[in-house]
């Protein structure tokens, strides 16, 4: 296993400058990090999904990774490459439990030729896995955290040669689970309508996206991720039987594959990375600048998407999507009378909350769905869209471009 890792070889020139625009160390914000975090926690909140039945049942799995790319000199034109790889995963579960996963790891090692380079320490190349078992996690004392007696932790930890995350990034997931389980909004009684004609009574207006607007550029829904980190049974969730959480520590499916198939999984683990940097601008952002272009709409451009297409469109992006604070702030143009929330379901809630608050109306575009592999329709709905609220069970596409339309309509009558 060598790193650093080509991801796409031989970019040439419009890759190139799209790189060192919107990606490299000079943008904006550095593009140049991936980074994600899952804690499923087993308890009365989760049991619908994490099979809670009593005080007994504490099981845990964390998954947290760092990634980080850059460019590599070939002997053509320069690569984009996956330079460094931080990948940590923790265990919480009865001793059994963790007993039996402990042998099984030390068993997937071996067997995918890992050497031991330490206590605990294990080389494959360039990569490195520290695998450490507690029975008391550091992390849980500094919290004041007790699981129940008998349960044991194992902290399994990849990284690649010379990588060493700061301290802020190694316990940024320990902070996210002492936030707490996310709690449910509760539904209003929101107006639904066809499409977007109301909203030429709320001039200008500014958006906030989610990933439907990255879905129709090519890119994957979250759901992949959770997939390529195993973090939810995705076969139950794709076919609409809900989903239950990945907690048993025996034969872990993100370990095993770590262990066993290395170069095909590191390979996957930039997968939505290299997406992301393919991906063109849709013609509903393009639609969006038009409008910003033409004063309908004004900045900064709210988004929750890590892959860039905001700023490779035009706008000025606020980026929401962050783990240091639940709710993060917001600048709200003045002269808004109106935000546009596409394609944005539960975990982003809060910029809505805010322009409720500041006395804007929320229009919300969502088609409460999406296709399934087999062609059917998964109807994913809106988790709490408010009273007052106005919502378009549209695709961004559809949405964007009949509203583009209705404007162009009103300027030419007008």
């Amino acid at each position: 296993m060598q790193f650093p890792v080509t991801v796409i070889d031989q970019l040439d020139e419009d890759q190139l400058r799209k790189w060192h625009d919107f990606y490299g160390v000079t943008a904006d914000r550095p593009r140049f990090e991936e980074e994600g975090i899952w804690r499923r926690t087993q308890q009365e909140e989760t049991a619908a999904n994490s099979g809670w039945s009593g005080a007994g049942d504490a099981r845990r799995r964390i998954v947290h990774y760092w990634h980080q790319y850059g460019l590599v000199d070939t002997t053509a034109a320069p690569a984009l490459a996956l330079i460094q790889m931080y990948l940590y995963h923790s265990v919480a579960a009865p001793r059994s439990e963790i007993e039996e996963a402990w042998e099984q790891n030390h068993a997937m090692l071996a067997e995918g030729g890992w050497k031991q380079a330490g206590a605990g320490r294990f080389e494959l190349g360039d990569l490195r896995v520290h695998m450490t078992r507690f029975e008391e996690h550091p992390e849980d004392l500094r919290a004041g955290r007790r699981l129940p007696a008998g349960y044991e932790v194992i902290d399994t930890t990849f990284t690649s040669v010379n990588t060493f995350p700061p301290r802020a990034v190694r316990r940024r997931p320990w902070e996210v689970l002492n936030h707490g389980v996310r709690v449910k909004d509760t539904p209003g009684q929101p107006v639904y309508a066809d499409d977007l004609a109301q909203l030429t009574d709320f001039l200008p207006f500014q958006v906030e996206v989610g990933c439907g607007v990255s879905y129709e550029a090519g890119i994957p829904p979250l759901h992949r991720l959770h997939e390529i980190y195993h973090v939810n049974t995705i076969e139950d969730e794709l076919l609409g039987k809900g989903f239950t959480f990945v907690l048993a520590p025996g034969r872990d499916p993100l370990l095993a594959e770590m262990f066993l198939q290395t170069e095909d999984k590191v390979a996957e683990l930039s997968e939505m990375y290299r997406t992301c940097f393919d991906a063109e601008v849709t013609p509903a952002l393009s639609a969006l600048k038009r409008m910003e272009e033409a004063g309908h709409m004004v900045g900064p451009f709210i988004t929750n998407n890590f892959d860039g297409l905001g700023a490779r469109a035009g706008f000025e992006e606020q980026f929401m999507r962050r783990y240091d604070q639940r709710i993060p702030p917001v600048t709200f143009h003045p002269d808004a009378k109106a935000l546009v929330v596409i394609g944005l379901h539960a975990d982003r809630r809060w910029v809505a909350k805010r322009a409720r608050a500041a006395g804007l109306k929320v229009f919300i575009v969502d088609p409460e769905g999406f296709p399934r592999p087999d062609g059917s329709w998964f109807h994913y709905p809106l988790e709490a869209p408010q009273t007052g609220d106005v919502v378009v069970r549209q695709t961004a596409a559809t949405a964007i471009g009949e509203l583009e339309r209705l404007l162009s309509l009103g300027t030419d009558q007008a």
